[in-house]
């Protein structure tokens, strides 16, 4: 089991826990109330800053419910917290853009977190030919 040390700048949100047998995505709370009109952009403060285990990076991404409760989406579509984004002043937060007027409370669950191992070391080599079979070159189906 790997362990995370993590600060919190608030009392009001809820501690994080990791639920067993649930889901290994662990939900992220807002730290503030926040109020967004439509078009607005906004950095929702998380509440907690971490220091992950050595090797790991944290990817950051909206719940499944978070655009139909708070009408914001995530802009970065996908946060990643490197392992150096670890000192006592670096508080976690989800840049969101508001498709319409909303208003978030503090401790609501806006995104989720987890944590992955960094990618290994590589190196690249250039060939003339690839040997793998050409499936057309757009998506799965190869058709535009």
């Amino acid at each position: 089991m790997e362990t995370i040390k993590i600060k919190y700048f608030s009392d009001k949100i809820e501690k994080l826990r990791y639920i067993d047998g649930k889901s290994d995505w662990i939900d992220l709370r807002a730290s503030e109330n926040v109020t967004l009109k439509k078009g607005e952009f906004k950095l929702i403060p998380l509440g907690v800053a971490m220091e992950l285990p050595k090797g790991y990076e944290a990817h950051i991404v909206p719940r499944s419910s978070t655009y139909k409760n708070f009408g914001i989406i995530q802009v970065n579509h996908c946060g990643v917290i490197d392992g150096s984004y670890c000192g006592d002043n670096d508080m976690w937060s989800m840049p969101v853009i508001a498709l319409r007027d909303t208003e978030i409370h503090v401790n609501d669950r806006i995104c989720q977190f987890r944590i992955f191992k960094n990618q290994p070391a590589i190196e690249f080599d250039e060939v003339s030919h690839l040997e793998g079979e050409d499936r057309g070159g757009f998506g799965t189906t190869g058709k535009q």
